[in-house]
């Protein structure tokens, strides 16, 4: 079995690293926006510029930005005691002042005096710098909580799936369980009626039994197979009431129907045969007179119908019950179908029982 990858491993094969991350959109486009915001709330009144006073704010805030992302990585491995997001928002806050400390430094022109000595220009120095301090490491910290609760919505949605996925395996394991069982469950009652030939002697018996030989070859495969159509159902359906007509020729006859639309559609292995199988053993077998079985299958739209009835016994006979086999069906098409899927079973009239499941139309899988 397939199972989905560990937690870890998913979060790191998709999680960006290097520059990818140091220059990912979405967190460039959030500096730049925020760092013009705040270049232009300090704009007024400001002797240099604005031009001069947007590039020094904005180049600020991409090295923090480049500080934070910087720390987000290295050093791989940090002491016990220090948490790296406190690293990522201690880092964002020196940056600050010292970045601005090396832009107003860098751009004194030679032979003037340091800026901290011309009062317009320490001025700027401490709005910039108090700002920044403000500013920058609340937006780390509003960043890091992002991360986090995207992070922590990651986690929940693979824990889902994986959940999700445990969950179809168990139901698929417990389908071929119910497979497996109704197996044995055909197989048998089929030999019983081929030894019960052998048992009186009927010349039919070796041509009843080369017809089960040869229909077993082309079911035995099936039985285990995770899907099927509504066409090769009916084929097993036909093969195995031909069978049973060869052994009990004057007692049974019966007519197949069926949509062209519905033959490509989904069914679950030994669905319809099940429900034959049923009517031959408990309505046609049981009946001095046999009787006659009609399987009708039709499209509507986005449902399929099936109808299998027969004119045996009926409900009330004594002794008379529908077996285990329709227990398991009902368990394999709530499996297959959960609550989309119907089987009711009625009385007909004048005798007989009728049986009509319903099931979402759905096309077959290619193989």
């Amino acid at each position: 079995m397939n199972y989905p990858p560990a937690m870890s491993a998913s979060a790191l094969s998709t999680k960006p690293r290097g520059l990818a991350l140091l220059l990912g959109w979405r967190r460039l486009r959030f500096t730049l926006i925020t760092s013009t915001i705040l270049g232009l709330l300090l704009s007024p009144g400001w002797e240099s510029g604005g031009a001069g006073l947007l590039a020094r704010v904005i180049g600020l805030g991409l090295l923090a930005m480049l500080v934070f992302g910087v720390f987000e990585q290295w050093p791989r491995r940090l002491p016990g005691w220090l948490a790296r997001w406190v690293l990522q928002v201690l880092g964002v806050a020196l940056s600050v002042p010292l970045g601005t400390l090396a832009v107003y430094t860098l751009s004194t022109p030679a032979g003037a005096p340091p800026f901290w000595e011309v009062g317009s220009r320490l001025s700027g120095f401490a709005s910039i710098t108090v700002l920044g301090l403000l500013i920058a490491p609340w937006a780390a910290l509003g960043a890091l909580v992002r991360q986090k609760e995207a992070i922590a919505r990651h986690q929940q949605l693979a824990f889902d799936l994986e959940r999700s996925e445990l969950e179809r395996q168990a139901l698929d394991a417990r389908l071929h369980l119910l497979q497996a069982q109704v197996a044995p469950h055909f197989l048998f009652n089929t030999l019983a009626n081929v030894q019960a030939l052998v048992d009186t002697g009927s010349p039919q018996a070796p041509a009843v039994l080369r017809s089960l030989i040869a229909y077993l070859r082309a079911a035995v495969p099936r039985l285990h197979a995770p899907a099927t159509t509504v066409g090769q159902e009916l084929d097993l359906v036909r093969a195995y009431l031909e069978l049973m007509h060869m052994r009990m020729p004057d007692r049974l006859q019966f007519a197949i129907h069926a949509d062209e639309a519905a033959l490509a559609l989904h069914c679950p292995p030994m669905t319809l045969l099940t429900l034959v199988e049923n009517a031959v053993r408990h309505g046609i077998d049981p009946s001095e007179d046999g009787g006659r079985i009609d399987v009708g299958v039709q499209r509507h739209g986005d449902r399929c119908r099936a109808r299998v009835s027969d004119t045996g016994v009926g409900l009330g006979a004594p002794g008379q019950g529908l077996g285990t086999g329709l227990s398991t069906l009902r368990e394999r098409l709530r499996l297959s179908f959960g609550a989309d899927a119907q089987l009711r079973i009625g009385a007909q009239m004048p005798h007989g029982v009728s049986a009509e499941l319903e099931f979402p139309a759905r096309e077959a899988a290619s193989p």
